[in-house]
Protein backbone atom coordinates (compact mmCIF):
# COMPACT_ATOMS: atom_id res chain seq x y z
CA UNK A 1 0.00 0.00 0.00
CA UNK A 2 1.21 3.85 -1.08
CA UNK A 3 -0.06 6.31 1.29
CA UNK A 4 1.06 9.01 3.45
CA UNK A 5 0.91 9.16 6.86
CA UNK A 6 -0.56 12.92 7.08
CA UNK A 7 -0.74 15.94 4.69
CA UNK A 8 2.90 16.94 6.35
CA UNK A 9 4.32 14.70 4.35
CA UNK A 10 3.54 15.72 0.68
CA UNK A 11 6.09 18.86 2.17
CA UNK A 12 9.03 19.43 -0.04
CA UNK A 13 10.33 17.92 -3.22
CA UNK A 14 9.02 20.46 -5.39
CA UNK A 15 10.12 20.15 -9.25
CA UNK A 16 11.55 22.65 -11.46
CA UNK A 17 10.25 23.63 -14.55
CA UNK A 18 11.46 25.22 -17.86
CA UNK A 19 10.10 28.68 -18.76
CA UNK A 20 9.18 28.69 -23.04
CA UNK A 21 7.89 32.03 -23.75
CA UNK A 22 8.25 34.67 -21.09
CA UNK A 23 12.32 33.94 -21.36
CA UNK A 24 12.16 34.37 -25.41
CA UNK A 25 15.57 35.63 -26.70
CA UNK A 26 17.40 34.96 -23.39
CA UNK A 27 20.32 32.96 -23.82
CA UNK A 28 20.43 31.10 -20.21
CA UNK A 29 18.31 27.82 -19.15
CA UNK A 30 15.64 29.93 -16.97
CA UNK A 31 14.08 27.21 -14.49
CA UNK A 32 10.78 27.95 -12.03
CA UNK A 33 10.77 26.09 -8.64
CA UNK A 34 7.24 25.04 -8.23
CA UNK A 35 6.46 26.12 -4.73
CA UNK A 36 2.93 26.16 -5.12
CA UNK A 37 2.50 22.33 -5.34
CA UNK A 38 3.39 22.29 -1.04
CA UNK A 39 0.22 21.03 -0.23
CA UNK A 40 -0.58 24.30 1.60
CA UNK A 41 -0.27 25.83 -1.76
CA UNK A 42 3.82 27.84 -0.73
CA UNK A 43 7.34 27.67 0.19
CA UNK A 44 5.74 28.73 3.37
CA UNK A 45 4.77 25.07 4.36
CA UNK A 46 8.03 24.19 4.57
CA UNK A 47 8.84 26.76 7.29
CA UNK A 48 5.36 26.41 9.23
CA UNK A 49 6.07 22.71 10.16
CA UNK A 50 9.93 23.64 11.20
CA UNK A 51 9.43 26.33 13.11
CA UNK A 52 6.84 23.81 15.15
CA UNK A 53 9.11 20.98 15.09
CA UNK A 54 12.09 23.35 16.30
CA UNK A 55 9.25 24.71 19.45
CA UNK A 56 8.93 21.17 20.30
CA UNK A 57 12.02 19.93 20.68
CA UNK A 58 12.99 22.82 22.76
CA UNK A 59 9.65 22.30 24.69
CA UNK A 60 8.63 25.92 24.36
CA UNK A 61 5.06 24.04 22.70
CA UNK A 62 3.26 21.86 24.67
CA UNK A 63 0.45 19.60 23.93
CA UNK A 64 -2.89 22.11 23.85
CA UNK A 65 -0.93 25.04 23.06
CA UNK A 66 -1.44 27.71 21.21
CA UNK A 67 0.78 29.16 17.78
CA UNK A 68 0.97 32.94 17.43
CA UNK A 69 2.24 34.31 14.60
CA UNK A 70 2.10 37.98 12.10
CA UNK A 71 1.84 36.65 8.68
CA UNK A 72 0.75 37.41 5.08
CA UNK A 73 -1.03 34.77 5.43
CA UNK A 74 1.06 31.63 3.44
CA UNK A 75 3.17 30.99 6.75
CA UNK A 76 -0.19 31.19 8.49
CA UNK A 77 -1.25 28.85 6.23
CA UNK A 78 1.71 26.71 6.64
CA UNK A 79 1.88 26.37 10.91
CA UNK A 80 -1.77 25.69 10.22
CA UNK A 81 -1.53 22.87 8.97
CA UNK A 82 0.71 21.55 11.56
CA UNK A 83 -1.27 22.43 14.28
CA UNK A 84 -4.16 21.04 12.70
CA UNK A 85 -2.47 17.57 12.51
CA UNK A 86 -1.04 17.74 15.83
CA UNK A 87 -3.54 19.52 17.99
CA UNK A 88 -2.39 22.82 17.99
CA UNK A 89 -4.93 26.03 18.67
CA UNK A 90 -3.36 28.78 16.02
CA UNK A 91 -3.90 32.83 16.15
CA UNK A 92 -2.64 34.78 13.36
CA UNK A 93 -2.08 38.92 12.58
CA UNK A 94 -2.78 40.08 9.40
CA UNK A 95 -3.16 43.34 7.83
CA UNK A 96 -5.94 44.60 5.61
CA UNK A 97 -3.68 44.72 2.72
CA UNK A 98 -3.47 40.74 2.28
CA UNK A 99 -6.23 38.69 0.50
CA UNK A 100 -9.48 37.77 2.33
CA UNK A 101 -8.85 34.26 -0.01
CA UNK A 102 -6.15 33.82 2.54
CA UNK A 103 -8.30 35.00 5.16
CA UNK A 104 -10.75 32.66 4.43
CA UNK A 105 -8.34 29.59 3.98
CA UNK A 106 -7.01 30.33 7.23
CA UNK A 107 -10.34 29.78 8.77
CA UNK A 108 -11.69 26.82 7.09
CA UNK A 109 -7.98 25.36 8.79
CA UNK A 110 -9.37 26.31 12.50
CA UNK A 111 -7.17 29.40 13.10
CA UNK A 112 -8.45 32.71 14.46
CA UNK A 113 -7.62 35.60 12.28
CA UNK A 114 -7.06 38.86 13.35
CA UNK A 115 -6.75 41.86 11.01
CA UNK A 116 -4.68 45.04 11.59
CA UNK A 117 -3.79 48.27 9.76
CA UNK A 118 -1.27 47.92 7.08
CA UNK A 119 -0.30 51.67 7.89
CA UNK A 120 0.44 51.10 11.01
CA UNK A 121 4.10 51.93 12.22
CA UNK A 122 6.62 49.69 13.77
CA UNK A 123 6.44 52.00 17.09
CA UNK A 124 2.80 51.59 16.94
CA UNK A 125 0.68 49.02 19.12
CA UNK A 126 -1.18 48.28 16.27
CA UNK A 127 1.29 47.24 13.86
CA UNK A 128 0.38 43.49 13.22
CA UNK A 129 3.87 41.81 14.80
CA UNK A 130 3.56 43.88 17.84
CA UNK A 131 -0.06 43.12 17.62
CA UNK A 132 0.83 39.26 17.65
CA UNK A 133 3.83 39.43 19.99
CA UNK A 134 0.75 40.94 22.72
CA UNK A 135 -1.55 38.02 21.88
CA UNK A 136 1.23 35.35 22.30
CA UNK A 137 1.99 36.84 26.02
CA UNK A 138 -1.37 37.06 27.36
CA UNK A 139 -2.77 33.95 25.93
CA UNK A 140 -1.56 30.85 28.03
CA UNK A 141 0.55 28.16 26.90
CA UNK A 142 1.29 30.25 23.37
CA UNK A 143 3.99 30.56 21.70
CA UNK A 144 5.21 33.28 19.18
CA UNK A 145 7.36 31.25 16.14
CA UNK A 146 7.97 34.51 14.70
CA UNK A 147 9.33 33.70 11.36
CA UNK A 148 11.72 37.31 10.97
CA UNK A 149 14.07 35.73 13.48
CA UNK A 150 13.36 32.43 13.80
CA UNK A 151 16.65 30.13 12.42
CA UNK A 152 14.17 26.83 11.62
CA UNK A 153 13.28 29.24 8.81
CA UNK A 154 16.72 29.65 6.95
CA UNK A 155 17.54 26.11 8.60
CA UNK A 156 14.87 24.24 6.66
CA UNK A 157 15.92 25.86 3.01
CA UNK A 158 19.24 25.11 3.92
CA UNK A 159 18.67 21.69 4.09
CA UNK A 160 15.68 21.10 1.69
CA UNK A 161 15.14 23.41 -0.63
CA UNK A 162 19.16 24.28 -1.06
CA UNK A 163 19.71 20.48 -1.81
CA UNK A 164 16.85 19.80 -4.02
CA UNK A 165 18.05 22.70 -6.06
CA UNK A 166 21.55 21.35 -6.69
CA UNK A 167 20.40 18.02 -7.15
CA UNK A 168 17.87 18.69 -9.81
CA UNK A 169 20.26 20.99 -11.94
CA UNK A 170 22.95 18.17 -10.81
CA UNK A 171 24.93 20.83 -9.70
CA UNK A 172 24.94 23.17 -12.84
CA UNK A 173 23.28 26.13 -11.48
CA UNK A 174 24.64 29.19 -11.60
CA UNK A 175 22.29 31.91 -10.38
CA UNK A 176 19.47 31.43 -7.50
CA UNK A 177 16.95 34.30 -7.78
CA UNK A 178 14.43 34.52 -4.85
CA UNK A 179 12.48 37.08 -2.74
CA UNK A 180 13.07 38.29 0.63
CA UNK A 181 10.32 38.62 3.23
CA UNK A 182 11.79 37.16 6.04
CA UNK A 183 14.82 36.09 4.14
CA UNK A 184 14.67 32.54 5.20
CA UNK A 185 14.29 31.18 1.58
CA UNK A 186 17.31 33.17 -0.02
CA UNK A 187 19.60 32.87 3.15
CA UNK A 188 19.30 29.24 3.72
CA UNK A 189 19.23 27.85 0.12
CA UNK A 190 21.86 30.37 -1.05
CA UNK A 191 24.00 29.25 2.15
CA UNK A 192 24.06 25.74 0.45
CA UNK A 193 24.79 26.53 -3.02
CA UNK A 194 27.95 28.94 -2.31
CA UNK A 195 28.63 26.52 -0.18
CA UNK A 196 28.53 23.56 -2.95
CA UNK A 197 29.52 26.38 -5.33
CA UNK A 198 30.83 29.66 -4.41
CA UNK A 199 30.64 31.25 -7.66
CA UNK A 200 27.05 30.29 -8.07
CA UNK A 201 25.10 33.88 -8.08
CA UNK A 202 22.57 34.78 -5.63
CA UNK A 203 20.20 37.42 -6.48
CA UNK A 204 16.80 39.15 -4.36
CA UNK A 205 14.04 40.48 -5.67
CA UNK A 206 12.92 43.21 -3.87
CA UNK A 207 9.57 45.49 -4.58
CA UNK A 208 10.37 49.00 -5.09
CA UNK A 209 8.82 50.89 -1.78
CA UNK A 210 10.76 48.04 0.71
CA UNK A 211 13.94 49.17 2.55
CA UNK A 212 16.15 46.21 1.78
CA UNK A 213 18.01 46.81 -1.54
CA UNK A 214 19.03 50.49 -0.18
CA UNK A 215 20.35 48.85 2.93
CA UNK A 216 22.79 46.74 1.12
CA UNK A 217 23.55 49.16 -1.51
CA UNK A 218 24.51 51.89 1.31
CA UNK A 219 24.39 50.25 4.69
CA UNK A 220 22.04 52.36 5.62
CA UNK A 221 17.94 51.62 6.62
CA UNK A 222 15.76 54.01 4.55
CA UNK A 223 12.17 54.39 5.23
CA UNK A 224 9.82 52.57 3.53
CA UNK A 225 6.78 53.54 1.28
CA UNK A 226 3.57 51.70 0.29
CA UNK A 227 3.65 48.94 -2.49
CA UNK A 228 1.08 46.22 -3.09
CA UNK A 229 2.74 43.25 -3.94
CA UNK A 230 2.22 40.53 -0.86
CA UNK A 231 4.42 38.50 1.07
CA UNK A 232 7.93 40.25 0.08
CA UNK A 233 9.96 43.28 0.79
CA UNK A 234 10.32 44.81 4.59
CA UNK A 235 10.74 48.47 6.36
CA UNK A 236 13.59 46.78 8.70
CA UNK A 237 16.22 44.14 8.43
CA UNK A 238 14.77 41.09 9.55
CA UNK A 239 17.64 38.44 11.39
CA UNK A 240 16.88 36.29 8.54
CA UNK A 241 17.85 38.52 5.59
CA UNK A 242 21.36 36.88 5.80
CA UNK A 243 23.25 39.79 3.32
CA UNK A 244 26.25 37.66 3.01
CA UNK A 245 24.59 35.43 1.17
CA UNK A 246 23.03 38.06 -1.54
CA UNK A 247 25.21 38.67 -4.36
CA UNK A 248 22.30 41.51 -5.71
CA UNK A 249 19.55 42.55 -5.43
CA UNK A 250 16.99 43.83 -8.19
CA UNK A 251 14.20 46.60 -7.57
CA UNK A 252 10.54 45.60 -9.34
CA UNK A 253 7.55 47.98 -9.48
CA UNK A 254 4.13 46.47 -8.54
CA UNK A 255 3.30 47.13 -12.41
CA UNK A 256 5.73 44.39 -13.24
CA UNK A 257 5.64 42.14 -10.71
CA UNK A 258 1.75 41.60 -11.12
CA UNK A 259 2.05 41.37 -15.37
CA UNK A 260 4.85 39.10 -15.14
CA UNK A 261 2.72 36.75 -12.80
CA UNK A 262 -0.42 37.14 -14.80
CA UNK A 263 1.57 36.53 -17.79
CA UNK A 264 3.12 33.40 -16.27
CA UNK A 265 -0.44 32.10 -15.95
CA UNK A 266 -1.50 32.81 -19.41
CA UNK A 267 1.80 31.88 -21.18
CA UNK A 268 3.63 29.42 -19.21
CA UNK A 269 0.78 27.88 -17.66
CA UNK A 270 1.67 28.69 -14.00
CA UNK A 271 -0.83 29.97 -11.72
CA UNK A 272 1.23 31.95 -9.20
CA UNK A 273 0.66 34.81 -6.93
CA UNK A 274 2.34 38.42 -7.12
CA UNK A 275 5.32 37.83 -5.53
CA UNK A 276 6.70 34.68 -7.95
CA UNK A 277 6.07 37.48 -10.58
CA UNK A 278 8.54 40.12 -8.89
CA UNK A 279 10.93 37.24 -8.33
CA UNK A 280 10.30 36.49 -12.28
CA UNK A 281 10.50 39.26 -13.31
CA UNK A 282 14.12 40.02 -11.61
CA UNK A 283 15.31 36.63 -12.77
CA UNK A 284 14.34 37.63 -16.35
CA UNK A 285 15.90 41.28 -16.05
CA UNK A 286 19.08 39.09 -14.75
CA UNK A 287 18.84 36.26 -17.63
CA UNK A 288 19.97 39.13 -19.89
CA UNK A 289 23.40 38.96 -19.07
CA UNK A 290 23.84 35.74 -18.98
CA UNK A 291 25.19 32.92 -21.72
CA UNK A 292 23.77 29.94 -23.11
CA UNK A 293 25.77 28.15 -20.33
CA UNK A 294 24.38 29.23 -17.60
CA UNK A 295 21.67 28.00 -16.01
CA UNK A 296 19.08 30.20 -13.60
CA UNK A 297 16.18 29.10 -10.93
CA UNK A 298 13.73 31.25 -9.37
CA UNK A 299 11.29 30.49 -6.89
CA UNK A 300 7.48 30.49 -7.73
CA UNK A 301 6.37 31.30 -3.82
CA UNK A 302 2.57 30.46 -4.32
CA UNK A 303 -0.55 29.81 -5.94
CA UNK A 304 -2.88 32.85 -7.86
CA UNK A 305 -5.83 31.40 -6.02
CA UNK A 306 -4.94 33.56 -3.00
CA UNK A 307 -5.15 36.81 -5.23
CA UNK A 308 -8.31 36.33 -7.38
CA UNK A 309 -9.29 39.43 -5.84
CA UNK A 310 -6.99 41.48 -6.39
CA UNK A 311 -4.17 41.55 -9.23
CA UNK A 312 -5.66 39.01 -10.91
CA UNK A 313 -9.17 40.55 -10.66
CA UNK A 314 -8.85 43.16 -14.06
CA UNK A 315 -11.28 45.70 -12.13
CA UNK A 316 -8.81 45.86 -9.15
CA UNK A 317 -6.19 46.22 -11.72
CA UNK A 318 -8.10 49.16 -13.41
CA UNK A 319 -8.63 50.45 -9.39
CA UNK A 320 -5.06 50.51 -8.66
CA UNK A 321 -3.95 51.74 -12.65
CA UNK A 322 -1.91 49.24 -13.32
CA UNK A 323 -3.34 47.57 -16.23
CA UNK A 324 -2.26 49.26 -18.93
CA UNK A 325 1.26 48.27 -19.87
CA UNK A 326 -0.64 44.79 -20.40
CA UNK A 327 -2.94 44.52 -23.42
CA UNK A 328 -6.41 45.99 -23.15
CA UNK A 329 -8.97 44.70 -25.64
CA UNK A 330 -11.99 46.17 -26.08
CA UNK A 331 -13.70 42.92 -24.67
CA UNK A 332 -11.62 43.07 -21.86
CA UNK A 333 -13.08 47.13 -21.79
CA UNK A 334 -16.77 45.20 -22.09
CA UNK A 335 -16.22 42.75 -19.22
CA UNK A 336 -14.70 45.99 -16.78
CA UNK A 337 -18.02 47.44 -18.06
CA UNK A 338 -20.03 44.68 -16.14
CA UNK A 339 -18.01 43.97 -13.70
CA UNK A 340 -18.75 47.75 -12.32
CA UNK A 341 -22.69 47.12 -13.10
CA UNK A 342 -22.90 48.93 -16.18
CA UNK A 343 -25.90 48.02 -18.49
CA UNK A 344 -25.28 44.57 -20.44
CA UNK A 345 -25.87 45.06 -24.09
CA UNK A 346 -29.04 47.15 -24.79
CA UNK A 347 -30.66 46.92 -28.56
CA UNK A 348 -33.86 46.72 -30.57
CA UNK A 349 -34.33 44.48 -33.26
CA UNK A 350 -35.73 45.51 -36.76
CA UNK A 351 -39.23 44.61 -36.36
CA UNK A 352 -39.27 46.82 -33.07
CA UNK A 353 -41.53 50.02 -32.86
CA UNK A 354 -39.85 53.38 -33.08
CA UNK A 355 -41.73 54.44 -29.56
CA UNK A 356 -39.66 51.07 -28.16
CA UNK A 357 -36.69 51.75 -29.14
CA UNK A 358 -37.27 55.40 -27.50
CA UNK A 359 -38.51 54.09 -24.39
CA UNK A 360 -35.36 51.87 -23.98
CA UNK A 361 -33.21 54.63 -24.47
CA UNK A 362 -35.54 56.69 -22.11
CA UNK A 363 -35.39 54.10 -19.07
CA UNK A 364 -31.68 53.80 -19.61
CA UNK A 365 -30.43 57.03 -20.49
CA UNK A 366 -28.95 56.25 -23.81
CA UNK A 367 -28.54 58.06 -26.70
CA UNK A 368 -28.65 55.50 -29.37
CA UNK A 369 -29.17 51.71 -30.04
CA UNK A 370 -27.71 49.31 -31.80
CA UNK A 371 -30.08 46.90 -34.24
CA UNK A 372 -29.61 43.29 -33.55
CA UNK A 373 -30.78 40.27 -35.16
CA UNK A 374 -29.92 36.66 -34.79
CA UNK A 375 -26.75 37.84 -32.93
CA UNK A 376 -25.97 40.26 -36.03
CA UNK A 377 -25.85 44.11 -36.18
CA UNK A 378 -28.58 45.27 -39.42
CA UNK A 379 -28.25 48.81 -38.23
CA UNK A 380 -28.80 51.64 -35.18
CA UNK A 381 -31.07 54.15 -34.50
CA UNK A 382 -30.50 57.19 -32.86
CA UNK A 383 -32.20 59.61 -30.24
CA UNK A 384 -31.68 62.76 -32.02
CA UNK A 385 -32.69 61.90 -35.79
CA UNK A 386 -36.01 59.49 -34.28
CA UNK A 387 -37.15 63.08 -31.92
CA UNK A 388 -36.39 65.26 -34.87
CA UNK A 389 -39.11 63.21 -36.91
CA UNK A 390 -41.46 62.97 -34.67
CA UNK A 391 -41.78 66.68 -34.22
CA UNK A 392 -42.86 66.41 -37.94
CA UNK A 393 -44.88 63.47 -38.01
CA UNK A 394 -46.05 62.04 -34.57
CA UNK A 395 -47.41 58.95 -36.39
CA UNK A 396 -43.86 57.45 -36.67
CA UNK A 397 -43.91 56.26 -33.18
CA UNK A 398 -45.67 53.12 -33.97
CA UNK A 399 -43.50 52.83 -37.11
CA UNK A 400 -40.99 50.01 -37.22
CA UNK A 401 -37.49 51.11 -36.49
CA UNK A 402 -36.09 50.47 -39.94
CA UNK A 403 -37.99 53.12 -41.08
CA UNK A 404 -35.51 55.23 -38.74
CA UNK A 405 -32.54 53.16 -39.05
CA UNK A 406 -28.88 54.56 -39.95
CA UNK A 407 -25.87 52.50 -40.66
CA UNK A 408 -24.73 49.51 -38.40
CA UNK A 409 -21.97 50.38 -35.74
CA UNK A 410 -18.72 49.38 -36.88
CA UNK A 411 -18.32 46.05 -35.42
CA UNK A 412 -14.69 44.77 -34.06
CA UNK A 413 -13.70 41.08 -32.64
CA UNK A 414 -13.31 41.19 -29.05
CA UNK A 415 -9.58 40.73 -29.15
CA UNK A 416 -8.86 44.03 -31.01
CA UNK A 417 -6.96 46.37 -28.97
CA UNK A 418 -8.61 49.53 -27.43
CA UNK A 419 -5.73 52.15 -28.96
CA UNK A 420 -7.16 50.57 -32.52
CA UNK A 421 -10.37 51.00 -31.28
CA UNK A 422 -10.34 54.72 -31.12
CA UNK A 423 -9.66 55.14 -34.78
CA UNK A 424 -13.20 53.77 -35.13
CA UNK A 425 -14.81 55.73 -32.09
CA UNK A 426 -13.37 59.46 -34.17
CA UNK A 427 -16.71 58.45 -36.44
CA UNK A 428 -18.51 56.54 -34.70
CA UNK A 429 -20.19 57.44 -31.24
CA UNK A 430 -19.76 53.31 -30.36
CA UNK A 431 -18.82 50.33 -31.50
CA UNK A 432 -20.12 46.58 -31.24
CA UNK A 433 -18.21 43.94 -29.36
CA UNK A 434 -17.93 40.31 -31.39
CA UNK A 435 -17.01 37.06 -29.68
CA UNK A 436 -17.50 34.19 -31.93
CA UNK A 437 -19.94 35.83 -34.33
CA UNK A 438 -22.29 37.34 -31.82
CA UNK A 439 -22.44 40.58 -31.05
CA UNK A 440 -21.96 40.50 -26.96
CA UNK A 441 -21.27 44.29 -25.95
CA UNK A 442 -20.95 47.88 -27.13
CA UNK A 443 -17.53 50.26 -26.34
CA UNK A 444 -18.76 54.36 -26.51
CA UNK A 445 -16.40 57.11 -26.68
CA UNK A 446 -17.16 57.78 -22.81
CA UNK A 447 -16.52 53.82 -21.84
CA UNK A 448 -12.91 54.59 -23.09
CA UNK A 449 -12.61 57.68 -21.42
CA UNK A 450 -13.68 56.11 -18.28
CA UNK A 451 -11.00 53.43 -18.60
CA UNK A 452 -8.37 56.30 -19.24
CA UNK A 453 -9.19 58.02 -15.99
Amino acid sequence: MNYKNNILELIGGTPLVKLNKLNRGLKPLVLAKIESLNPGGSVKDRIGQAMIDRAERLGDLKPGGTVVEATSGNTGIGLALTCAVRGYRSIFVMTDKCSQEKVRYLKSLGSDVIVVPAAAKMDSPDHYLNTAKRIAAETPNAILTNQYSNPANPEIHYHTTGPEVWEATEGKITHFVAGMGTGGTISGTGRYLKEKNPAIKVIGADPYGSAIKGFKDSGKLMAASPYLVEGIGQEIIPENVQLKYIDEIINVTDRDSFNTARRLGREEGIFCGGSSGTIAWAALKAAESLTENDILVFIICDTGERYLSKFLSDEWMKEKRLLGDERMTVGLLNDLKLNIGKLRLVSVSPAAKVGEALDLMNNHGLSQLPVIEEGKSVGSVRETRIVTQLLDNRELIEAPVTEMMDASFPVVTETVEVQRAKQYLKESPAILVEEYGRIVGIITRHDVLDIEA
